[in-house]
């Protein structure tokens, strides 16, 4: 496995719980890349406990979202594991700031496999949490992985979709994505003759007056103390340019219909990316599965907004199909 240089120091954009446990570790998915993580445990708990592994949103770190979302949950009394998806943060694999909605969703798989063979978790009882781009990630890995019993996804964003589709469908044509297989694969031929990946999609920086109000909020959440993480995508340069090619070809939700093990949708009522939500939710089937709106609030209050985050309706879904 590839040996990755940790900072041990606590750098998270959340202040550290005393309620909890926390340590450093690592484990490798099945392309061989190793992973960062961020483990957290409830203080003087015994036994085997309920997992969740979380991760996302897309382009940002486990010191960010994801990591309070795995403290919190740990206060609650779950073993939890923060997670960086590869090639991003401290995780390995290069190049650097690739996404693959393949690798990425194996990567939630990865996770599970961690949780299931450490000696205070049981394997019976192991859930993924997912927050936007991520959150689509989640209900793929579900739709694949058997062992994950519960998926919450957090003001999800299906990355397949928007990609090949643009926002809320305006560019669903054959043209349009013939468009972007055409630049994107101008753009390879830049990268191999340069030696090197073209970055783009970091939050724009400074905003513009006439910003709307989903990039306002990226920038409030992602470019100022609130958010912002030296290692995060979206705080800085963004990703890999070319990354976008096989999120035009891959539609991740495809098989959502099948997923067996509970689902909760949690969205806010004035997010941009609502729709993401409520399309996977016609999706999916049986009488396990749940969309939660969230008067209010918008795309990245999901984020990190403690008051807005329904942790206590997350201790009750995860705690009933946990069980």
């Amino acid at each position: 496995m590839e040996q990755l240089n940790l900072t041990q120091e606590w750098d998270k954009v959340f202040p550290k719980s005393d309620k909890v446990e926390h340590g450093k570790v690592t484990f490798h998915n099945r392309y061989g890349i190793t992973l960062a993580a961020d483990a957290y445990m409830p203080k003087n708990a015994e036994g085997k406990l309920p997992a969740i592994a979380v991760s996302g949103p897309f382009g940002a770190v486990k010191e960010q979202s994801s990591g309070l979302y795995a403290q919190k949950m740990a206060e609650l009394g779950f073993f939890t594991l923060a997670f960086n998806p590869s090639y991003t943060g401290e995780s390995g694999g290069t190049p650097r700031y690739v996404a693959s909605p393949d690798i990425n969703t194996e990567d939630f798989c990865a996770a599970v496999d961690f949780l299931s063979v450490q000696e205070n978790v049981d394997p019976e009882r192991i859930g993924i949490i997912g927050i936007c781009g991520w959150g689509g990630m989640a209900i793929n890995a579900a739709s694949i992985d058997t062992r994950i019993k519960a998926t919450a996804a957090m003001t999800m964003y299906d990355m397949t979709r928007v990609t090949a589709n643009g926002y809320f469908d305006a560019e669903d044509s054959e043209q349009a994505r013939f468009e972007k297989r055409k630049a994107l694969n101008a753009q390879r031929t830049e990268d191999y003759k340069n030696g090197s990946y073209a970055l783009a999609g970091g939050v724009v920086d400074p905003l513009p007056e006439d910003a709307p109000q989903f990039v306002a909020g990226y920038y409030a959440y992602y470019k100022t103390p609130r958010g912002y993480h030296p290692r995060s995508l979206n705080s800085n340069g963004g990703w890999s340019v070319t990354s976008l090619l096989s999120f035009l070809n891959m539609p991740i939700l495809q098989y959502a219909c099948e997923i067996r093990s509970a689902v909760l949708l949690v969205h806010g009522e004035k997010a941009h990316s609502r729709y993401f939500s409520e399309t996977a939710y016609g999706k999916l089937t049986g009488d396990n599965k749940e969309l939660l709106i969230i008067p209010g609030a918008n795309h990245t209050d999901l984020y990190d907004q403690m008051g807005v985050i329904p942790f206590e309706k997350l201790k009750a879904f995860f705690e009933e199909y946990l069980k």
